[in-house]
Order: C-alpha cells, then sequence, then structure tokens
C-alpha cells in the first residue's frame, strides 16, 4: 500500500499535540495540586484540660484518610516543663501522619531547661518541607526566659535567611509558620517580613491568639488559629486547612463531630514584594534626637541573643550569651577580652568577687572562672539546667536551680556549703542576702527565706494561686527591716525580713517584676505597667507610702529587669529597647535613649557618668549622659 505523505505528517503532527496537550494537562494537575492538613495551635499540655483536648484531637486526626500532615504552630505547653514536653511529645507522637512542630512564648518564657528541652525532646524548633510545591517553613519565636514581646532568636534568623538563600527555586511559594503575629507584637517583626520579601512568601500561619483571624502583614495575608483548649465549650478544636487551586481554604473542625463550613479563603499569589516600593513602619529612633545630653560611646552585637544582665570590676565587664558563652568586655571600648564556652545556653547575669566570676549555665554547672584570664577554676555540677543567677556574700554564693534545689558554696573552691532540696519549681532570679537570710522566689508560688549559714528554712510564702504570677522574676530588695518585692500579679508587697509576715500588700499602683532600691536604702522603686509612669516609696513606712512620681510616659510596661541607681538618676529598663533615666531632684525625665527594639535586660551604672546596657537580642551599648 502506497503511503500518503501528508496524511503521515498530518497524523504525526496531531500525535505530538495531543502528547503536548497532556503533558500540559498534567502540569496544569501538578500545579494545581489539592492536599489538605491540619492546623493545630496553642494546646497548652499541663494547664486546664490542655492534654485530654490534644488527645481527643490527634485521634480525629487519625481517623481521617485525606489529611496528609499536621502543622502545630506554638505553646505546646502550658509552662515549657521538662514534664509538659514530655507528655505532649507522648500525645503527638502517636499522630499516624507526619507533623511539624514549632515553640510558642508559653515553651519558652518560662522553661525550666532554659529552652533546651523542647530540642532535646521535639528534636528541633524549626523546620522545612515541601507540600504541593510549596515550602513550608517554621521557626521558633521566643521571648526565650525573659517577660517581653516575642523575638525571633538570632539563631533563628540565621536559620531562615539559610533556607531563604539555598532555595533550588528562588520563585517556588512559600508558607511560612510563626506562633506570634508579623507585627510589632514581635520586637524583631520587620526583619522577619523584609528576609521573606526577598521570595516569594504567599502567606503566613500563626497562633497565639487563641482565636480565628485573618490579618494582613505588610501585603503577606496571616492567618491564625483557634487555640485547641476547650475553653468553656464541651470540647475544643483545630482548623483543616485545604489548598486548591492557588486558594488556602480554612474550615474549624469540632473533633469527633464535623467540619464547619470554610470561614476564609486566602488566595496563594506571587505578590513580587521584591519589586514593591511600599514603605512600612519600622522602629523610631527619633527620640534620641530629643535628648542630646546621652550618647553611644560604643556598641556591640553578639553572635546570639543574651538573656542576661552585666557585672562590672576594674575595667572589664562581664556577660553570658544564649550560644553558651560567658564573655568579658573592655568597658571602655567594647572589644572582647576574652570567652568561655560552656555547653549550654546562658541566662544566668554573671557575679563577680576578688578576680572571680561566678556564672551557671544551662548545661548543668556552675562555673569559677578568673576574671583576668577566663580561665577556669573550678566547676560544680548540678541535676538539672540553671537559668539562676549567684548573688556572693563574702566568702560564700549562693544560687537556685531547676531541680527543686537552692545552694550555698564555697566561692575558693565550690564545695557545696549546704543545699535546701524543698524548693517547689524552679528558680529563675538572684537571690537578696539580707541581715543574715537569703531571699528568692521560685515558680511554683513560693518565696522563702533561708538562713544563710545553714540553709534552714526561716519562713515561706505561699499567696499565688496560679503559678504564673509568681515572684520568681523579681530581685528583691530590702531596707529597714523590710523585703520588697513585686509580681505578675500586679501587687507590690512589703514583709517583714525576720518573720515573712506581710506588712502591706497593695495593688495601688500597677506593677510587674521591676524593682530597684536607692542607695541609701530610704526609697524603692517600681515602674508602672499600664500607666507609664516611674513611682518612689518610703521604705520607712508601715504602709506603701509615694514618695513621688515621675510621668515617664513609658507606655504598657512588662519588662522584669532590675532598676537601678548613679548620683541623682535612676534608670528605667524598658520592653522596646529605651532606657529611661529619672531625675531624683526634680522627679522628671531626664533623658531617654533607644538603644534597640528590643527588652532591656539590665542597665549597669559604672564611673565618668557611663551606663552599660545589655539588650534582648544581643547588644551590648555604652551610654555616656
Amino acid at each position: 500500500m502506497k503511503h500518503d505523505h501528508k496524511h503521515f505528517y498530518f497524523i504525526q503532527s496531531m500525535r505530538k499535540i495531543a502528547i503536548l496537550f497532556l503533558l500540559c494537562f498534567q502540569i496544569g494537575i501538578l500545579s494545581a495540586q489539592t492536599f489538605r492538613f491540619a492546623h493545630v495551635t496553642d494546646t497548652h499540655v499541663g494547664g486546664s484540660t490542655g492534654a485530654e483536648d490534644l488527645t481527643i484531637t490527634v485521634n480525629d486526626i487519625n481517623a481521617q484518610d485525606d489529611i496528609d500532615f499536621v502543622i502545630l504552630s506554638g505553646d505546646i505547653t502550658e509552662f515549657g516543663s521538662d514534664e509538659e514536653l514530655n507528655e505532649a511529645k507522648s500525645i503527638i507522637s502517636k499522630l499516624n501522619k507526619p507533623w511539624y512542630i514549632v515553640p510558642g512564648n508559653h515553651d519558652s518564657k518560662w522553661s525550666e531547661s532554659g529552652n533546651n528541652s523542647f530540642v532535646r525532646i521535639f528534636g528541633c524548633e524549626e523546620f522545612t518541607f515541601e507540600a504541593g510545591g510549596y515550602l513550608f517553613i517554621g521557626t521558633a519565636s521566643g521571648p526565650n526566659m525573659r517577660m517581653a514581646p516575642g523575638l525571633v532568636p538570632h539563631e533563628q534568623i540565621v536559620y531562615l535567611d539559610s533556607v531563604l538563600n539555598n532555595m533550588k527555586d528562588p520563585d517556588q511559594p512559600i508558607i511560612f509558620v510563626n506562633h506570634y503575629p508579623l507585627d510589632n507584637s514581635l520586637s524583631n517583626w520587620y526583619k522577619i517580613i523584609d528576609l521573606l520579601k526577598t521570595r516569594n512568601i504567599q502567606a503566613d500561619l500563626l497562633g497565639h491568639g487563641h482565636s480565628n483571624k485573618v490579618f494582613d502583614f505588610e501585603g503577606i495575608p496571616g492567618v491564625m488559629g483557634r487555640s485547641n483548649l476547650r475553653a468553656k465549650k464541651e470540647i475544643g478544636g483545630y482548623n483543616l486547612v485545604t489548598i486548591q487551586q492557588d486558594t488556602m481554604f480554612y474550615a474549624e473542625r469540632t473533633p469527633g463531630i464535623k467540619t464547619n463550613e470554610v470561614w476564609c479563603k486566602i488566595p496563594l499569589v506571587n505578590h513580587h514584594f521584591a519589586t514593591d516600593q511600599t514603605e512600612y513602619p519600622r522602629p523610631d529612633y527619633s527620640i534620641n534626637d530629643k535628648y542630646p545630653d546621652v550618647s553611644k560611646v560604643w556598641e556591640v552585637q553578639d553572635v546570639s541573643d543574651i538573656g542576661t544582665g552585666l557585672t562590672a570590676e576594674g575595667n572589664i565587664a562581664v556577660y553570658g550569651n544564649a550560644a553558651g558563652a560567658i564573655v568579658a568586655l573592655d568597658k571602655n571600648t567594647g572589644k572582647t577580652i576574652w570567652q568561655f564556652q560552656t555547653a549550654g545556653k546562658i541566662y544566668s547575669t554573671p557575679a563577680i568577687t576578688k578576680n572571680k566570676v561566678v556564672c551557671a549555665s544551662t548545661d548543668n554547672n556552675i562555673y569559677c572562672v578568673d576574671l583576668k584570664s577566663g580561665k577556669k577554676r573550678w566547676s560544680f555540677a548540678t541535676g538539672k539546667s540553671i537559668v539562676a543567677s549567684p548573688a556572693i556574700d563574702k566568702n560564700s554564693f549562693f544560687i537556685g536551680s531547676s531541680e527543686g534545689i537552692f545552694r550555698s558554696l564555697n566561692l575558693k573552691t565550690g564545695k557545696l556549703n549546704w543545699e535546701f532540696n524543698e524548693v517547689n519549681n524552679f528558680v529563675e532570679s538572684k537571690p537578696l542576702v539580707y541581715e543574715g537570710k537569703v531571699y528568692f522566689g521560685s515558680w511554683g508560688n513560693t518565696f522563702y527565706a533561708l538562713d544563710a549559714k545553714t540553709g534552714k528554712l526561716k519562713w515561706k510564702r505561699e499567696k499565688y494561686s496560679n503559678r504564673m504570677l509568681s515572684p520568681a522574676a523579681v530581685w528583691p530588695v530590702a531596707a529597714n527591716g523590710k523585703i520588697f518585692i513585686v509580681a505578675p500579679d500586679q501587687r507590690m508587697t512589703a514583709l517583714d525580713a525576720q518573720t515573712g509576715k506581710e506588712i502591706w500588700d497593695s495593688k495601688e499602683y500597677s506593677c510587674r517584676e521591676s524593682i530597684g532600691i536607692s542607695k541609701d536604702g530610704e526609697l524603692v522603686y517600681i515602674k508602672n505597667m499600664h500607666e507609664g509612669n516611674v513611682d518612689a516609696f518610703y521604705t520607712s513606712a508601715d504602709e506603701q507610702k509615694l514618695a513621688w512620681e515621675c510621668k515617664a510616659e513609658l507606655g504598657y510596661e512588662i519588662a522584669p529587669s532590675p532598676i537601678t541607681e548613679a548620683g541623682n538618676f535612676v534608670f528605667v529598663p524598658t520592653t522596646e529597647g529605651i532606657v529611661c533615666a529619672v531625675d531624683k531632684t526634680t522627679h522628671e525625665v531626664a533623658w531617654k535613649y533607644k538603644a534597640s527594639n528590643a527588652l532591656v535586660n539590665y542597665i549597669l551604672p559604672i564611673e565618668n557618668n557611663q551606663v552599660l546596657v545589655s539588650l534582648l537580642d544581643g547588644k551590648i551599648v555604652c551610654l555616656k549622659y
């Protein structure tokens, strides 16, 4: 049979077109691939019905074959304790689907391990994976150990930057997961947004607010999921998320009962942020122009976050960082003199005396290093992480730990003097040594007074119904036979130093955990949590008697950092990186200086009208006024 060449080529062309059409159709199917996942958040295991509600949700997810994976976006536990984290892991591990998890502020702020156990138990605190052509990236959010707005830790920013810079396809669509909203409730929100906008970021998934809500984060769509807790209902819930044809659909699921109607639809598109010239709000440093009498002498950016205060002797200032190093700086220049590396993050403010530096690490050890050389003199091993700070008195020092033990050690040898093993929950603060006793609070609703020589319990105060309200972060102060404390219950309290009897307990002036005392012991200072004022009270009075008040305009203020004093100035720390100096004579603000947008850990007055300031985002700043 003779072939018709024209017919043959026509048939071949039609086959090619059919193949191309089929390929295009298949590519279309792949690009519009449908998948579904569960967004579970704010489970708060260890609080109220958290464990039970999470178990119900896990069982419900396991019963649904069309769920591809699970995202858990923070506040996995109530208190971040090892017990709670292990319980949460045991429940989550029963999922029959892949799951990805990041911590929230409840997991990190009250972490007895200093934010080590979450990684140890869950394997990591960040994730990256692909699904349906999308790249999912999750990071931790902090704040680590300090009451403050969220702060994505430095190492997490490095991780995010590394993932974005090593993407095979820079245009691959990204969905970001974090516990906090990408707004000013996260101190460094702008750093995260600016990084994400270098790539094809299409949506942000979050928790924290315990409710279903849609956000716009500088053009990035954000979806907050409801808490898994049942709250006032009989059963809790989570969200089922379906991505189909470039749209993300959120529907609340009541475990074992029903999936409700879709409550939000988020278009997933390339916003081309890299070419967007829109200007968005960023931290405002213009306040520094208002007070020309204060200026920055030098500034150091550490390689990690800093969650400690500073201590100085002679020409050397010392602090600890989240990379596990005890660091010594030259006070005049900020240059590093030495570093002593430990195996755990450090949230313990060092103490210095007689050429010795004492500091604890979350690697379960207390260290004594030489002030001039940074070489180890001795170390003392404990059973758990230590996030508390030491207080030195003569030849001994005192420190609490996360194992329910408070100790006194010999400063020269590191040998144990005594230990008190009846502490309820863990110790975070720096103890106060006063008139033969040592005073401290714990995250177990208790404030203790021990005999400084023997460690015997003299008295304890148990008055707090919720452990979140414990006087555990405050550094107590004392004068005129009274111990003064403030706590998250927003009350200021004066206790008899000898008996523990309550002299007065007041909520008239709102406060939180920040307190200080004058050099002469006549005045005790607090800052208001709501009104933004700085108040001074007479320590000699048997009632809360106001000496003066400064209208400092601090705004809503929750920084737990101590108030310090030098000469005629009272130095007040804030959550937004501002150092506020109040004139003791005029009772007015002398100056303010914004050093960062993160929590001020500590303000250390030094000679020549200067202060050293440590900030949670890893900055050390020297100011001259």
